[in-house]
């Protein structure tokens, strides 16, 4: 029923390191070439955790959204747009809250997790309690129905579900729905109206769901009933009402194995990373002075790769022919510390150089980025309001 959507947003924190780009910028960059794509600067989100430093703020959004460009991420392909900027984000999260229990938003795994780990933060505040919601709210003003997220994110993918649903439970169903969607029902013809029928029983009866499925299909290839009554048979065929926002599914991206200078996951809060756009001369001397094996102590030394953190930034750069070459190299002292790191200094280099010229004509004329995102914005507006329209009347809020 809703196109296929795909939302995606990061926090504006300072410069994005290798970590973003091999975590989530290289998908994004797949992803924009199969599906209509949204991704978006979450400065709200920053001010959760930020709200006492936000003079960071504002220049971390611009070089983010360089760092975008510069990985590949393409204006013509997708909508690049500020969280601030669409009014629908503010709206959407406050008319949610309404309806929003709030052992729901206790529950979720972060919230916790968070503030044990941040403790030299506040967070006992309303914003960091509903950061879940307003998540929701980005997702539900696109009616995104796919959102790639890492593992520690499905909880809060599974809470956007549940509050999508309780939200057209209880305002999907106005008054004579089931009697305008047994009319719909009527507009598939004979044949399908009866498998429509008994797919919608086997479902609910005995909550068959290869029949919901099945059901979903049929609806999916019907050419000739209007966006009403597709909705209403898509909220009829699930028990519940029009389905005014769209639930959306779950895209799990693969962990990232960028490993930081030191060995540990690559980290601003460990100092150990390299920019997306760092400069050449500043790459090669955080590479050359990387520790290695504590065992090769002089060159003369043998030491074990699996010791080593420059051996982690192979498995990612290296080929089975350079990987064998630091293998046999290191375990017999035959190539020193150096050696063994210049073949990951020239493949970061070489990953690095299209990004620096994709960023110099932004880092020149900043106005083309403000462009972009403006272009961006528009375009985000007009879609979140077309779900605003929808909500408005669904909640009764449509009057003059």
């Amino acid at each position: 029923m809703f196109a296929d959507r795909v939302l995606s947003g990061m926090r504006p924190t300072g410069n994005l390191h290798l970590g973003h780009y091999h975590g989530v910028l290289k998908n994004w960059v797949a992803l924009q070439k199969q599906y209509e794509c949204l991704f978006f600067v979450a400065d709200w989100h920053a001010l959760t955790t930020h709200y006492d430093t936000p003079e960071a703020i504002e220049q971390s959004v611009w070089n983010m959204v360089i760092d975008w460009l510069a990985a590949g991420v393409d204006p013509s392909q997708a909508i690049l747009f500020i969280q601030s900027k669409i009014p629908a984000h503010a709206e959407l999260y406050t008319l949610l809250s309404m309806m929003t229990p709030l052992g729901w938003l206790e529950r979720v795994p972060t919230y916790k997790d968070q503030q044990e780990k941040l403790t030299e933060k506040d967070l006992t505040t309303y914003g960091f309690l509903g950061y879940p919601l307003l998540q929701s709210a980005d997702i539900l003003a696109y009616r995104a129905n796919r959102v790639p997220v890492g593992e520690d994110q499905i909880p809060h993918l599974e809470f956007t579900r549940n509050i999508a649903r309780r939200f057209n439970h209880l305002y999907g169903k106005k008054a004579g729905f089931e009697d305008k969607a047994v009319l719909a029902i009527k507009k598939l013809g004979s044949k399908k109206s009866r498998l429509y029928n008994e797919l919608r029983n086997r479902y609910q009866e005995q909550g068959d769901e290869s029949a919901l499925a099945a059901a979903k299909s049929l609806l999916d290839e019907q050419q000739n009933l209007n966006m009403g009554d597709l909705e209403r048979l898509f909220g009829y065929l699930e028990g519940g009402g029009k389905m005014i926002l769209a639930e959306p599914e779950t895209m799990l991206t693969p962990a990232s194995r960028m490993p930081g200078l030191d060995g540990q996951k690559m980290s601003k809060s460990y100092d150990n990373t390299i920019s997306l756009r760092e400069d050449p001369v500043s790459v090669n001397k955080k590479i050359r002075t990387m520790p290695t094996d504590p065992a090769r102590v002089r060159r003369s030394d043998p030491g074990d790769p699996a010791k080593c953190p420059v051996w982690q930034f192979h498995l990612i750069y290296s080929d089975d022919q350079v990987k064998e070459w630091v293998q046999q190299g290191c375990k017999s002292a035959g190539i020193g510390c150096l050696e063994c790191k210049q073949p990951v200094i020239d493949a970061i280099l070489a990953e690095q150089k299209p990004m620096h010229e994709r960023a110099k004509m932004y880092e020149e004329d900043p106005t083309l980025v403000r462009n972009i995102i403006a272009v961006g914005c528009e375009k985000a507006n007009r879609l979140a309001e077309e779900t605003m329209r929808d909500v408005r009347e669904a909640m009764g809020l449509n009057y003059s």
